[in-house]
């Protein structure tokens, strides 16, 4: 007797992907060939100890390993490298347009200048369309445990390279350090011409949220599930169509959440908030864009309408030109 044909997998859908940390994609193979590339000796066995080492108990566990294995980016064609393999993952993934951060203040500190790391992601990026057919925005994320000082002083030296960027955000740990400590970066953002993002809301309480509209003025906001917890809040943002760049499996893996199914994305959803679907850093977190759908699909059964709505959120909610979201939008109601 035959066996039963498994259910075919749903279709990828076009999607933007707007909270993606290039650093983020690192895959262990691609770690241990850089190393190998540049003479560097790496803490690590081989790759089974290095991927024992994803377990992460909290934000700050994986930050840890995440600026260890940094180490290996040293050149402008490793940058490029590993710029290259995430777009590659992400056009399988059905990503048609992606943002993407770097932490320059980290490569900074590792005596990595400015124009290397950022010449080596944008060189990629610059073709990334006609090769992966994936349009791309570059995105400068400061390092929100550092000073505004470090941060105001590496915003000039990107503007007065006229670095291709844009847009900035704020990332690294949330605790602790409120938006507002980086009002002054923020208003020399917006002075300069950039988009403007940032964390909030994830391992932080609801008035992150809050201080990252009013005092920041950013336009969206990354993460941002603990909204739920301030009804007040939550009818600001559905009123307001704020956009939330929800990533669910990096939420499982730092504990924000126990398990996908107590995520609270189906809440989000029902609430009427405009949220749409990331990876974060998904060589850390267990998965790419389509992957995230395939297990938020497995645990929640997301319906085809929503899984619809969310490909659409993350679309609209991006930075892309008017003509290529229209494009975009046509490609998913297709």
């Amino acid at each position: 007797m035959n066996e039963p044909e498994a259910a075919a997998a749903p279709p990828v859908l076009p999607v933007a992907e707007l909270h993606l940390h290039i650093e983020g994609t690192l895959e262990p193979e691609l770690i241990f060939a850089l190393a190998e590339r540049n003479g560097i000796e790496l803490p690590y066995a081989g790759l089974d100890e290095l991927r024992a080492r994803y377990e992460f108990t909290d934000l700050q566990s994986f930050l840890d390993l995440y600026y260890a294995n940094m180490a290996v980016l040293r050149t402008e064609a490793d940058f490029a490298d590993m710029t290259r393999a995430y777009l590659a993952r992400a056009a399988a993934a059905g990503v048609r347009h992606a943002e993407i951060m770097m932490d320059p203040q980290a490569h900074l500190a590792r005596g990595v200048s400015l124009e290397t790391c950022v010449n080596g992601v944008a060189s990629v990026l610059a073709t990334s369309q006609e090769e992966f057919g994936i349009s791309t925005l570059l995105i400068a994320a400061f390092l929100r445990d550092l000073s505004e000082e470090s941060a105001l002083e590496v915003l000039e030296a990107l503007l007065a390279m006229n670095a291709p960027i844009a847009g900035i955000g704020l990332d690294s740990a949330e605790v602790g350090n409120p938006p507002a400590k980086f009002e002054r970066l923020f208003a020399r953002a917006g002075e300069a011409g950039l988009r403007r993002i940032a964390h909030a809301g994830e391992e932080g309480p609801p008035s992150y949220i809050i201080e990252a509209l009013d005092v920041l003025g950013v336009e969206r906001i990354d993460h941002g599930i603990r909204c739920m917890e301030d009804p007040d809040l939550v009818e600001r943002l559905v009123a307001d169509r704020v956009p939330l760049t929800v990533c669910p499996l990096s939420n499982v893996r730092l504990r924000a959440v126990d398990m996908l199914a107590d995520h609270p994305l189906p809440a989000m959803l029902a609430a009427g908030l405009n949220v749409s679907v990331h990876s974060d850093d998904p060589a850390y977190f267990g998965g790419y864009v389509d992957d995230n759908f395939a297990q938020l699909e497995s645990v929640m059964l997301l319906s085809e309408f929503d899984r619809v709505r969310l490909a659409a959120n993350s679309i609209g909610s991006s930075f892309a030109t008017d003509e290529r979201k229209a494009e975009l939008l046509a490609e998913l109601s297709g």
